[in-house]
């Protein structure tokens, strides 16, 4: 499971924490502007705008599990397992492989308005990386600065929601998890008034009972809640400091921890890693499970006119900081 969120204050942020029991040799891979991508039902691209993203390579090829371009698009692909649905090639479509969605827009769209362009005539198709690798069932947040939307392929064809809380998890598909922010409009960031009864007088006997009824478990539905709340009530200073720790509080808000979801005994679900990307300026930031001191790789400081991926290992375990 995984959650996705955007953030902005003078610059734009675009982040999510991969949740999943295990882990597939995580990269920050730099994929530059003539990088041959070829696509399985589509024709490869030799020149296109340079990503940058965490992925699992494979053959020398980025499979991104989160990615933006150097445009300022960003998009992030999260589990909708047993809603998802592919398909076989069709003809008269752009027939793109679930496992190359990606960089498939990030490629060719420098915007989410080119974005939603080029998706009216997409199928998402089940043609495997390989046959080691199942198709993941996912879904997909995309957003730039302005814009933010939700692409789902079920087996009634595509979707494409417009996002205003910029917030994804997993199930149930992003219409009903909107949706269900409407069982929660009692909620505040300040303390509430005594509505209960006007001839008794009730306490507020602690700050922060205006969340009270707000989620705090780790299933999907109640992520997107306790996500879409901290991050709409969230407020920082604008500086890069400011922000990028700004964006990661409102993820660590619903991380998961070792123990806490079981997916059968002795196997749990733990947030890999937390990301946390300015889109504007090109800096991907993360934390891992093991290490929350703050990495970043800025694109521009890489040669972004080549043609061979660039690699940065995730930096997994960290140093304690002693001051004396």
């Amino acid at each position: 499971m995984c959650t996705a969120t955007t953030y902005k204050t003078k610059d734009f942020y675009f982040g999510r924490n991969l949740d999943y029991d295990i882990s597939y040799g995580e990269t920050i891979v730099i994929t530059p502007r003539k990088y041959k991508f070829i696509f399985r039902n589509n024709t490869a691209i030799t020149e296109h705008y340079a990503i940058i993203g965490m992925a699992c390579v494979i053959d020398n090829y980025p499979l991104y599990f989160d990615a933006m371009n150097e445009k300022g698009l960003a998009v992030a692909g999260l589990n909708f397992v047993g809603n998802a649905a592919y398909f076989d090639a069709k003809d008269g479509c752009d027939n793109v492989a679930q496992f190359e969605f990606i960089p498939w827009l990030l490629c060719r769209c420098g915007s989410v308005k080119e974005a939603r362009e080029l998706l009216q005539g997409v199928n998402i198709t089940n043609t495997p990386f390989d046959d080691s690798l199942p198709v993941a069932q996912l879904h997909w947040l995309i957003a730039d600065r302005e814009d933010c939307i939700v692409v789902e392929q079920m087996n009634d064809g595509i979707h494409i929601y417009d996002n205003p809380v910029g917030v994804l998890t997993n199930n149930p598909p992003f219409d009903k998890q909107l949706f269900a922010l409407n069982n929660y409009r009692n909620l505040s960031p300040k303390n509430p008034e005594n509505t209960f009864c006007d001839r008794i007088g009730l306490d507020a006997y602690s700050r922060g009972m205006g969340g009270i009824g707000l989620p705090g478990d780790l299933s999907s539905q109640s992520r997107f809640v306790k996500a879409a709340f901290t991050k709409l009530n969230s407020v920082s200073g604008d500086s890069e400091e400011e922000s990028v720790s700004q964006c990661f509080h409102i993820l660590h808000s619903v991380e998961q921890q070792r123990g806490c979801c079981e997916l059968d005994e002795g196997r749990y679900e733990i947030t890999i890693y937390t990301s946390c990307c300015n889109v504007d300026k090109g800096v991907y930031y993360y934390t891992a499970y093991n290490n929350h001191r703050i990495t970043a790789v800025d694109m521009h400081r890489e040669e972004l006119s080549g043609a061979e991926l660039i690699c940065y290992p995730m930096v997994s375990t960290g140093e304690v900081l002693f001051q004396n």
